[in-house]
């Protein structure tokens, strides 16, 4: 895919976390949709890093009661998993929030790692080749059912007879949003997926800003080579970058965030998604004015 057009407004989303009580989740989506942001997305776990022992709602009624009480903003998972979910529930939960949301879901899907969410259901604990194996097929199934099958026997799953009628508000189903940073899982989202969802190479981290960026440069280059093996059109896979807790820089400020979404634009890339900010915790207490000016911003890159 060419760089993002000159011009093009870049898709701005916030992830949230269902750590507050309903009144102030319920305020502060409406702050964030009437602010005019693309998208809002919860995180999908059992309990999360330091957050283990604190308030933590479960995903997908949260997003049920906000598909509610939003009209315009996108809503969905970053992520839900295979550690928490199994894809015949996953798809009827996804495909009863587009019509609670009149067609508003994204249904963002990652493979899941080790730790809290992988040990609750005292399961075998997997290395990182059985996950993307496991992840692979949870995608085909899911997508599957989407579409309107109903069985499915693999490795990892068996579906006998599912239904997930009347289907997707969204046709021929809802988006999925799938977050790859290996080559398989990568190489699976080309074939599969309507969004990418990148994070950079987590099993590769890196400490700089350039670092992080060219991870994305390689990941846009290998997009490009998987469509064209599968002639798909580039242009049909939107790219999104997930800001996360770890990568600070670009909440520096307004004008760091706005040279960093330069940059991944200029790859492709049209939307980034970041934190919403928690005051209470500092991987996230950036400046209060940085949302709003963003939210204010024209966006073209």
């Amino acid at each position: 895919m060419s760089a993002t057009a000159q011009g093009e407004r870049l898709e701005l989303g916030l992830v949230t976390m269902p750590i507050h009580d309903w009144s102030h989740t319920l305020a502060r989506a409406n702050e964030i949709e009437g602010m005019g942001f693309d998208h809002l997305w919860l995180y999908d776990h059992h309990s999360w890093r330091h957050y283990r022992d604190h308030t933590w709602h479960s995903t997908v009624p949260w997003l049920a009661g906000l598909a509610t009480a939003t009209s315009t903003i996108r809503l969905g998972t970053m992520v839900s998993s295979p550690n928490l979910r199994h894809p015949a529930t996953m798809a009827k939960d996804a495909m009863t929030l587009d019509h609670l949301s009149a067609g508003r879901m994204i249904l963002g899907l990652g493979a899941g790692t080790s730790g809290f969410d992988a040990d609750v259901f005292g399961e075998p604990t997997l290395i990182p080749r059985e996950r993307a194996d496991r992840f692979i097929e949870y995608v085909e199934v899911v997508d599957h059912l989407l579409s309107g099958g109903t069985n499915h026997k693999g490795t990892w799953y068996t579906v006998d007879e599912a239904r997930t009628v009347p289907g997707s508000v969204q046709q021929p189903r809802l988006p999925l949003a799938v977050a790859a940073g290996g080559p398989r899982t990568l190489r699976m989202a080309v074939e599969r997926a309507d969004v990418l969802i990148t994070l950079g190479i987590p099993s590769k981290p890196v400490e700089s800003l350039d670092g992080f960026i060219e991870q994305l440069a390689s990941q846009a280059a290998d997009v490009e080579k998987h469509c064209d093996a599968i002639s798909r059109d580039p242009d049909s896979l939107r790219r999104l970058v997930f800001v996360s807790s770890n990568r600070s820089e670009p909440m520096a400020s307004f004008d760091a965030f706005v040279e960093f979404a330069s940059r991944v634009a200029a790859l492709g890339y049209q939307s980034i998604v970041v934190h919403d900010r928690e005051g209470a915790d500092p991987a996230l207490n950036f400046d209060p004015d940085l949302l709003p000016q963003l939210a204010a911003w024209d966006r073209s890159v």
